[in-house]
């Protein structure tokens, strides 16, 4: 299998799901108050009686957990949120639990007489349900496979229950271990459903080596597993903590109990395992490349499909030898009903069948009926003989085999293709001329950090104009904007309270970052307000646009503010950044700057001029400048010679 090399974890394991399912248990009795979808997103907002509003968010259809700020939501949502809306909207929640030790959670949702699930499946690309007394309404994503169907209408059925080590004695542990052909990490992994990474850490629980085959261990060390997969369950089910693990460069992977194999990275505890997630995902989206993450969701689908085709052709060939090892049962059933067929009527025929005790199911329409030996529904024509049945199974497989091949291929393809993509960008790496410094949260806005230690941050664009004003701004901040249209919202946070120096210094960063800039102004205005002041809910015949903001009350303004900036080196947390704000505080912060005014001629590009001085790639420095063009005014070098332009 491949692993993407920007962040380990791909998928959430079981264990995983397990320790949301406990987070979401306080959500019982609460109420349905809105349903959001954008793209492979779904969003529940519920209501908490005496808590407010929590969130259960199902992310790219895999990850499943309770974000403690709203992620932002588009205006109009999706057909398959406005159903849901349309049926669930103010049910109240009832169990929530997960089916077996499978990655599948069920909501349920209670509303006046209907006993609603909301279904969310975390495999095969994802999926969210709504059921109604266990029949579909509807689904995101419509399947058929071969043991289910996966649409409206269609009576919800799980996937095949898997083992479950939660709940499993020892002579059904040492029943699945020894029947194995695999290693000892391989047979955890797949036939114990312990995942990947939770069969090491097994194994190095237990003292005995991953790849030891399973024909060598003898009882005591069978029982040593079983011993400490128990402990691993004991830990998950009374952990109330969650644990990141991280080395220089990425997450490796978020875990809700401490991890021995884990043991060389660094570890950060977390008191929920949704505070966990939502670090780590707001980690991969900051360092995830986008075209790799395209490839990387191709290749899991594709992994994802070459396992249900394997899957799919060793249960036919399974069923098909089945059909061998019970040959006379078999055989003598589908003599009977070949004449019966041609004698009784398909009610009769029906209640004929029935009443054998390995057969489950009839259908006179299709000729089929299916018998069950050996844990296995095995689907049967009637009409055909037993060797022609057997042999329609077989050719399936076959056929079922070759498109695995076909999926192999192609996945294979697409691996060489990530693989050159990554080489590339590796390459592309060690020639840069400077490594790139540690980054930040707030660089995927404009900022800058005034001496007094508080932070400014400010919308790059309509998109990041909402983000800085919905999920950075608090009771206590400060909200700036440039007194001309299409000025970036700008926070200062803990601004309440700030000297009127500081206060300016913001002001003066919001004008130099709006169309003051690009048009070399030079000189304008801003104003401050408090963050109650500012809505997003527009009056009668107002309109907002996106990135837009209404302010009411008193407008506190700075005047005359020069459009003027400095690019200097800091130190934040330790860490060399370069930094663009007001001159007044990068003078204070820094011994190394350039002070920039806006150019309106085209002028020779300076940010790399200034990243050869930093020392740093180009581009750290082109992300912090204003729009438009930029003149280098001065170069200020304490202690070094200056020029003067």
């Amino acid at each position: 299998m491949y692993i993407l090399i920007v962040h380990v974890k791909k998928e959430m394991s079981s264990f995983d799901v397990h320790s949301i399912v406990n987070e979401m248990i306080p959500l019982v009795g609460s109420h349905v108050d809105n349903v959001f979808q954008w793209g492979s997103n779904i969003l529940l907002r519920v209501n908490v009686s005496g808590k407010g509003k929590r969130n259960i968010f199902f992310k790219e259809r895999k990850w499943l957990y309770l974000p403690e700020k709203k992620p932002e939501t588009p205006d109009v949502s999706q057909s398959f949120a406005m159903f849901l809306k349309k049926h669930i909207s103010n049910a109240r929640i009832g169990k929530i639990y997960q089916i077996g030790f499978d990655r599948i959670v069920v909501v349920e949702v209670l509303k006046a007489n209907f006993d609603y699930k909301i279904i969310f499946e975390m495999f095969g690309g994802g999926n969210v349900l709504l059921t109604l007394d266990g029949k579909i309404l509807n689904c995101i994503v419509c399947k058929s496979l071969k043991d289910r169907s996966i649409k409206p209408g269609e009576i919800y059925r799980p996937p095949k229950s898997r083992f479950n080590p939660v709940l499993s004695s020892f002579e059904e542990f040492a029943l699945i271990v020894k029947s194995s052909e695999a290693d000892i990490v391989r047979t955890l992994a797949t036939g114990v459903n312990l995942g990947g990474q939770y069969a090491e850490e097994v194994c190095i629980r237990s003292g005995i080596l991953k790849n030891t085959k399973v024909f060598s261990l003898d009882n005591d060390d069978i029982k040593k597993l079983f011993d400490s997969v128990k402990n691993v369950i004991a830990q998950m089910i009374n952990s109330s903590f969650a644990v990141i693990y991280s080395n220089d460069k990425e997450i490796v992977d978020v875990t809700p109990i401490n991890m021995n194999i884990y043991g060389r990275f660094h570890m950060e505890e977390y008191d929920s395992f949704s505070k966990a997630m939502d670090k780590y995902i707001d980690d991969m989206e900051k360092h995830t490349d986008v075209e790799i993450l395209k490839l990387q969701k191709r290749i899991n689908k594709q992994e994802e499909a070459v396992k249900q085709y394997r899957e799919g052709a060793r249960e036919l060939r399974e069923e098909a030898n089945a059909i061998y090892t019970n040959y006379q049962p078999i055989d003598e059933l589908l003599k009977i009903l070949c004449i019966q067929s041609q004698k009784l009527s398909w009610d009769k025929l029906k209640e004929s069948a029935m009443k054998v005790s390995f057969v489950s199911e009839v259908d006179p329409s299709t000729s089929s009926i299916t018998v069950v030996f050996d844990n296995l529904r095995i689907p049967l024509d009637y009409t055909k003989k037993i060797d022609a049945n057997a042999s329609s199974l077989y050719a399936r497989s076959k056929e079922i085999s070759d498109k695995a091949s076909r999926a192999d291929i192609a996945l294979k393809e697409s691996v060489e293709v990530l693989n050159k993509k990554q080489i590339e960008m590796s390459s592309a790496v060690a020639v840069t001329k400077f490594r790139p410094t540690k980054r930040f949260w707030f660089e995927r806005y404009k900022w800058f950090i005034l001496p007094s230690g508080r932070m400014a941050i400010a919308g790059k664009d309509a998109h990041t104009n909402d983000d800085v004003v919905k999920k950075h701004m608090e009771e206590g901040d400060i909200y700036v904007h440039a007194d001309i249209h299409g000025a970036p919202s700008v926070i200062l946070k803990e601004g309440k309270g700030s000297p009127k120096e500081d206060l300016r210094e913001v002001c003066t960063f919001a004008l130099a970052h709006s169309k003051s800039w690009t048009t070399a102004f030079s000189d304008g205005s801003a104003y401050w307000v408090y963050p109650d002041q500012v809505s997003k809910t527009p009056q009668a015949g107002e309109f907002i646009p996106r990135g837009a903001f209404i302010i009411r009350g008193k407008r506190n303004y700075e005047f005359r503010l020069p459009i003027e900036l400095a690019v200097g080196e800091i130190k934040f947390e330790g860490v060399r950044k370069v930094m663009c704000g007001p001159l007044q505080s990068v003078q204070k912060l820094s011994s190394k700057y350039f002070v920039i005014r806006p150019k309106k001629d085209k002028v020779e590009k300076i940010s790399a001029l200034m990243a050869d001085e930093f020392q740093v790639p180009e581009e750290e420095v082109s992300r912090v400048l204003p729009p438009g063009n930029s003149e280098i005014v001065s170069k200020v070098w304490i202690g070094i010679e200056n020029d003067q332009t």
